[in-house]
């Protein structure tokens, strides 16, 4: 089936997610005043940015008002959102050296320098301090507060001020540092990883005292529950959307012969690029004109960096940073095949968004992917290369079935994962956290 014929299965679809009545509809029928919380919403990567980016829109398209309140780098926002802009000391971009006289007459900012300085990452607490603070002076209008993932000990504070209060956990970052702590070479890198992650104590105390936790997948939930100590009967599940209108198949654009794409952290050992790379060695041997664009970029010098040199496929990597959401969708549409090689993730968006651009996909069964894919791609154990060459040459070689998995996706995700139904579906929860607090 050709891509035109992808698309023509959108109308289908978005009349489906159409017949979805909310719960809140008929019994709560004026608009909210949501307030969005993220200390760090980069547009492209991590997920938060993103996740705040459609989820606003979204709730902007149900007819309510939302603002997003965000720490550096800033999230790209629907028109109809209104970003407040918390600037922080953006150490990670500025460095240690940009700290001036000022700053000292900050507590929170002092915070941040010295916890930067001995290896600590205290953007959520320092986020979190600097918003209670704009919240208690401009934030009692706002129905509901909704942070994404901050789990700060001033989310506590606002909670038991009275503030309406929703958050979003995706996963629980315990795994992120089980999975950096097995990756490292030394007991020195081990430190520094434990250094470095030390906010999950914050985390772990203040998860389990949250009186309304949501998060976006059902292993997700499991996992939380875990990790925090929490009932999952506690946790609401939510799933991630996808636009599928703005990741959508483009029938002008021709598939690029043997080119592989992937939207990863490269130096992140959660999101499995190395896997990959590897693949792409082996791949390689077999098909000369194989290549892989990479949406990341490695750090110079770093383990990613090293052993793309050592195997020597520098010149079939091709790496982008900070490009548009335009023309990520041509990237997903240009290529034959995109690869999720994650050990772990919360949900899985660029795996979405690939499917959604009528994409075949190789995808990990890390985390909560598949929950995600379903059986619209083809899964593979996570830490396996040699199952991702496999995979991907079973796809370079059956065009058919690179065809019938595009098709596959790209209805699934019309179907189950769209922004529009995450959106009432979050709505309602509103609601009912409004009504509770009310009686």
């Amino acid at each position: 089936m050709r891509s035109e014929q992808l698309a023509k299965s959108q109308p289908q679809a978005r009349q489906q997610v159409a017949d979805i009545v909310p719960i809140s509809e008929g019994l709560h029928s004026h608009s909210l005043k949501i307030c969005l919380l993220g200390y760090r919403s980069h547009p492209y990567g991590g997920g938060q940015g993103i996740y705040i980016r459609y989820l606003s829109k979204a709730l902007v398209e149900a007819g309510h008002q939302v603002d997003v309140i965000s720490g550096q780098p800033y999230p790209h926002l629907d028109e109809g959102v209104r970003l407040i802009k918390m600037p922080g000391l953006n150490l990670f971009e500025n460095g240690l050296g940009s700290l001036r006289p000022h700053h000292l007459r900050s507590m929170t900012n002092i915070i941040e320098w010295t916890s930067k300085l001995t290896g600590g990452f205290a953007e959520p607490h320092c986020f979190g301090r600097r918003v209670l603070k704009y919240l208690r002076k401009h934030g009692r209008h706002y129905d509901i507060i909704h942070d994404n993932q901050s789990l700060s000990w001033s989310m506590l504070k606002l909670q038991r001020e009275g503030f309406p209060l929703v958050t979003t956990i995706h996963h629980p970052i315990t795994s992120d540092l089980d999975i950096a702590l097995a990756a490292a070479r030394s007991a020195w890198q081990r430190l520094l990883i434990r250094r470095w992650h030390s906010f999950i104590t914050m985390q772990r105390s203040v998860a389990p005292k949250l009186q309304n936790v949501v998060t976006v997948s059902q292993r997700s939930k499991v996992d939380i529950a875990d990790a925090f100590g929490m009932s999952q009967e506690s946790i609401n599940l939510v799933h991630c959307g996808i636009d599928t209108d703005v990741f959508h198949p483009m029938p002008e654009v021709t598939k690029k012969p043997f080119r592989l794409m992937a939207t990863v952290s490269a130096d992140a050992p959660l999101k499995g690029a190395h896997y990959l790379i590897s693949a792409l060695a082996d791949l390689a041997q077999h098909y000369p004109q194989v290549e892989l664009l990479l949406v990341g970029k490695p750090k110079p010098g770093g383990s990613t960096e090293r052993l793309i040199e050592r195997l020597g496929v520098q010149r079939r990597i091709r790496c982008v940073t900070g490009i548009s959401t335009e023309d990520l969708v041509r990237y997903y549409n240009e290529a034959e095949v995109v690869v999720v090689p994650s050990v772990y993730e919360g949900f899985g968006l660029p795996a979405g968004e690939a499917m959604a651009c009528g994409t075949a996909v190789v995808s990990t069964n890390g985390g909560a992917l598949p929950e995600v894919v379903g059986d619209a791609c083809m899964q593979v154990p996570v830490k396996d290369a040699q199952a991702i060459v496999q995979a991907v040459a079973t796809l370079f070689d059956n065009p058919d079935k690179r065809r019938a998995l595009a098709q596959a996706g790209r209805e699934r995700m019309e179907n189950i994962f769209c922004w529009r139904k995450a959106a009432l579906e979050m709505t309602d929860y509103y609601w009912k956290v409004i009504d509770r607090a009310n009686r």
